[in-house]
């Protein structure tokens, strides 16, 4: 299981990821884009989003996953 984040570091506010999947991500009261809902059928949005993004910044992580895994063994 793939973890989607986004690097608000390098995230310059451009908010076509809200405009393109308004039901995966939202712009938050402090005015960050965040990771609102995602669920199996988003994966192909959020691929597209990561491949749009001017910022480079949508990402999917799964070192943390791998982790928790080797922890476990």
């Amino acid at each position: 299981m793939k973890i989607l984040y986004i690097e608000l570091s390098d995230c310059i506010l451009c908010e076509i990821c809200t405009e393109m999947y308004p039901s995966v991500f939202r712009s938050n009261e402090a005015g960050f884009i965040e990771i609102f809902d995602i669920s199996e059928g988003d994966v192909a949005a959020v691929q597209e989003a990561i491949k749009y993004c001017p910022g480079d910044c949508i990402h999917w992580d799964e070192t943390s996953i791998d982790c928790k895994q080797s922890e476990k063994k």
